[in-house]
């Protein structure tokens, strides 16, 4: 577990300094959302597992019925509800009903800063360590598939691309990180991004 253990220790000292925000609108900056507009509570689990080859990240694929982002890279994750004591036991909950990650398994080792994003969510990233050997489970309707990224790959700033697309009539900007036979951009892609950076801080 020596890679893991590498991995914790650096992101535990990076997570201990505070840094700025990330959001959908860092490349497009004309398009934030007006000042007065309260954006919901969110929170995702960025899940570190290791693997024969080293140290991944655990992603998932939105099923293609989903009203909202059907068929997109995320993270396990979704809305903070009432009954969820912070981010931390929201995001561990939503990775439990999604790909069946036991909460007791993960060490949380803290928060990334808090992803905006155009569809009115302010995320919380929570870094996590995927103690044990972990097979995920999809819930059928909510997630196609889960699968695990090399953090290798999503720390090599080289990887990471900015493209474009026409989105309700203007163009916009976001961050897109390939891999194999997955399309990462958008929401997704900014904050592995921040991870990336944090880690080679």
């Amino acid at each position: 577990m020596s890679g893991a253990t590498d991995i914790v220790d650096r992101a535990i000292r990076a997570l201990a300094t505070p840094a700025p925000g990330s959001s959908d609108f860092d490349l497009n900056p004309e398009f934030r959302h007006p000042p007065h507009v309260q954006l919901r509570p969110a929170a995702v689990l960025v899940g570190l597992v290791e693997h024969r080859g080293g140290v991944s990240v655990l992603l998932t694929k939105r099923a293609s019925g989903l009203r909202h982002h059907p068929g997109q890279i995320a993270f396990p994750g979704g809305k903070i509800d009432p009954g969820d004591a912070d981010a931390t036991a929201a995001a561990l909950r939503e990775a439990r009903e999604e790909v069946g990650l036991d909460p007791a398994t993960v060490r949380t080792l803290g928060l990334l800063p808090p992803h905006d994003t155009v569809t009115g969510y302010r995320v919380t990233p929570v870094l996590g360590h995927i103690r044990d050997a972990f097979d995920p489970i999809a819930e059928p309707g909510e997630v196609e598939e889960a699968f695990f990224v090399p953090l290798a790959h999503l720390s090599e700033p080289g990887n990471y691309r900015v493209e474009r697309r026409l989105w309700l009539g203007q163009w916009r900007s976001y961050y897109t990180v390939p891999w194999g036979p997955y399309y990462i951009w958008g929401a997704t892609a900014r904050m592995l991004k921040v991870l990336a950076e944090r880690l080679e801080q």
